[in-house]
């Protein structure tokens, strides 16, 4: 059976209908700069391994980074958090400038006010179209209190506290 592929612009609108949550993926750069991108594409793939993926394009600044570095921290936004999401997802500037992190377990930096940190060493990366998938083999993290922040139908969401 032979399918036509759908119009990119239709597939996004289909797609804007799946709320997401928002995280910064971050590693650190062959030359020791920390680096990192906005990305809602996280997903639990594994228990045993335990395992998470996320899909990168090959356009991004990210995508290198994270091929070589070996490993990353998946960094779970908080509502509070919308000027990171913002500041991630853009290009061309030092993102860290001024913003609170540390180093990792895995030496990647953890982003401060997050709801959580997911440490990870790179398990696998797989083609994707015009993406990468990279895996992980979580090692590590931790979490706090608060809402998440979310992403739908192109802008930011959130929940009510309950």
């Amino acid at each position: 059976m032979t399918f036509s592929a759908i119009d990119p612009d239709r597939f996004r609108e289909l797609m804007g209908r799946f709320a997401t949550g928002v995280t910064v993926v971050t590693t650190t750069a062959p030359d020791g700069r920390p680096v990192g991108m906005t990305a809602n594409s996280l997903t639990s793939v594994s228990l045993d391994p335990p395992l998470v993926s996320l899909c990168v394009s090959h356009r991004a600044d990210m995508h290198g980074a994270l091929s070589q570095a070996g490993g990353f921290v998946v960094n779970v936004l908080a509502q509070s958090q919308e000027n990171l999401s913002r500041r991630f997802a853009e290009s061309g500037e030092d993102r860290f400038q001024g913003i609170e992190h540390r180093p990792g377990a895995n030496g990647h930096p953890v982003l401060g006010g997050s709801l959580a940190y997911i440490e990870c060493h790179l398990f696998g990366t797989f083609p994707a179209g015009d993406h990468t998938v990279f895996l992980g083999q979580v090692a590590g993290g931790d979490t706090s209190d608060g809402l998440p922040l979310l992403y739908y139908r192109g802008g930011y969401a959130s929940l009510d506290d309950r």
